[in-house]
Formats: C-alpha cells, structure tokens, sequence
C-alpha cells in the first residue's frame, strides 16, 4: 500500500487459528490504512507440503511492513525462529502486568522482558558427537550484547522503568561474562543506573518482590523462562504479547503457544492476540490507536465477558466482539 501498511498474517497451529483471526477483527475496526496478506506454516503445513515454512510464508512475511503469528506445535523451532529472522528481529519485548478484573497472584507486577532475539543456545548449533553424546553450543557476542543493551536502555527511558540485567556470569565466565561486560558498556556510556542479578536468584525475587523490577535485559534463553514465570503472576499465558523487533520490520505474536487442549473449540483467550496487535501498531507508528486497543481490551477483562481460562464461560467470539463494541 502506497498509503498505508502490509500486514503478513500467519495463524499457524492450534489456537493461532483462532485468535489471530480475532487480532485482524480488532485491526479492522479501527478503520486505519492496513491491508492483510495470509501465509502459512506449522505442523499441518509439513503434513500437507513436507515443510513447516514454505519458501512463499518467508517472501510474504519478508516483504510485509509487520507480521501477525499465532503459534505453532511441534515444529515451533522450525517456523518461529527463521520468521524471526526474515523480519531481521534482535529483540524480543514481552510485557507482563496486571489488568482490572482478572485474578493475579501479584496484582503489582508490571514488567518489560528485553530478550536478546538472534543468540545464546537458541543459535541452533547441536551436534551429537558420539552415540549418547549431544552437544549445544551456546554463541554471545559482543554486537549482539550491546544492540539489545542500547534497546534495553532506550525502551526503559522512553516509557519510565528501572533496568536489571539478568545474567549467570558466576557459572558460564566467558559468555555471560562477554554478555554482561557489554551491558555495562552501554550502561555506563549513557550515565545510566541498572541492577545486575543472577538469572536463578532473579526467578525467586520476582515472585516475591515483583513490584521492584521494570525492565528486565536478558539472554535469550533466560528471558523465555523468565517471562513465562511471570505470566503466572498476572494470570496466565492468555495475556501476555510480544513484539520480535529489527530496525525497520517486526513479528507481533501472544506468548502462549498452539494449545492443542482446546484447540478447536472456541474457547481460546484472544487477549494476547490483540494485544500483541496493539504492539505492531505501535511500532508501525500508531500510537494513540494501540491505545485505544488496549484501553477497550482493558475495559472488557474488567467487565467481561471472559474466557474459560480466566474463570468464564464466554467463547472466542463473545470476547473479540466485545473489544470491538468498546472500541
């Protein structure tokens, strides 16, 4: 679109099929210059094409202005990760905070995971050396270290959180040793203040003192599991999004993953879904629209109708509608 912005809109498996289809619903309603191009990938793709990631979903995500993911089963690695990497993504921003109305085990928490996007054990580098013998190695460099510092840092100021640097340089010396001494590289060319803490020791204090923390700088392994652990603070994967950010492109999708479980009945939480839109407006330049995204999200957790998952008996369709009511 000369006008306007080319959404790539990629359900995938399980439940992606059912709440990505109610992100675009959202989208539609706010009457902005959007246009939406469907590709495929996932489990039932391999089954159908003897692949999970047709060449033709990488050239559309590609060549698309955002991407909106579902979520993807057991070839997850296989489809999310080089996504990621056609949209050229370093960072992975995950939010998790509490919401009006929705049930938390820590109703203070509000918190921002910067996760390094490109390295650390998910580079894919395993080998089996011997029989009974695996290998996984684990890449930090340098660049990659202080790209996500210098976003880390930006993201933090920009929107008013403390930084804590998660890291175990106490175990791994030399690659969260190289990880941490770039963060404070950055850290300390800007004049800015952080906390440092051991990732095991970062885990527990988020569960009890999680009013403490804002943004959160890690590793690539490390802020996958951190944020999950903090999901169950607020009440559930159903209501955490994430951005997969470059310089210029990006892939939006909900933490949460297929959920074959309850795939198919319609009973999914679209609310990481939508949210995760309410990001890619964000980067697309739209800002007052993803707020008016998240406000109608907002008012519909706190009065409903909502999902079995968050202690409702309300469908896919009755939640999605009602965000589209209230926008």
């Amino acid at each position: 679109m000369a006008d306007g912005h080319e959404i790539a809109v990629v359900p995938g498996d399980g439940i992606g099929g059912e709440v990505t289809p109610a992100a675009v619903r959202v989208l539609e309603a706010l009457d902005l210059p959007l246009s939406f191009v469907e590709a495929d990938a996932g489990d039932h793709v391999l089954e159908a094409e003897g692949t999970p990631l047709p060449e033709a979903t990488v050239e559309t995500v590609r060549g698309a202005d955002a991407t909106l993911f579902g979520a993807a089963g057991e070839t997850a690695a296989d489809v999310i990760l080089p996504l990621r990497e056609a949209v050229g993504s370093f960072a992975n921003v995950r939010p998790a905070r509490t919401y009006p109305g929705v049930d938390a085990v820590a109703p203070e928490t509000d918190l921002v995971f910067v996760r390094e996007n490109t390295e650390g054990v998910y580079a894919g580098i395993e080998d089996e050396i011997a029989d009974g013998v695996t290998t996984c190695t684990r890449v930090i460099t340098e660049a990659a270290s202080r790209r996500i510092a210098e976003f880390g840092f930006d993201y933090a100021a920009e929107h008013g959180y403390d930084v804590t640097v998660a890291h175990k340089s106490n175990v791994m010396r030399v690659t969260d040793g190289r990880f941490l001494e770039s963060v404070r590289a950055v850290a300390d060319e800007r004049g800015a203040d952080h906390e440092e803490a051991l990732m095991d020791a970062l885990a527990m204090h988020l569960v009890m003192r999680p009013e403490e923390y804002g943004v959160v700088i890690c590793p690539n392994l490390a802020g996958d599991v951190l944020s999950d652990l903090a999901a169950g603070l607020v009440g559930g994967l159903g209501l955490l999004p994430s951005a997969n950010v470059g310089r210029e492109n990006g892939l939006f999708e909900p933490v949460h993953g297929s959920a074959p479980d309850i795939a198919g009945e319609g009973v999914a939480n679209p609310t990481a879904a939508v949210l995760s839109a309410a990001l890619m407006l964000d980067h697309l330049g739209h800002g007052d629209d993803a707020d008016r995204v998240r406000a109608a999200t907002e008012a519909v957790l706190d009065d409903g109708p909502r999902t079995p998952d968050l202690g409702g008996s309300a469908t896919t369709e009755d939640v999605t509608a009602a965000i589209v009511e209230e926008l």
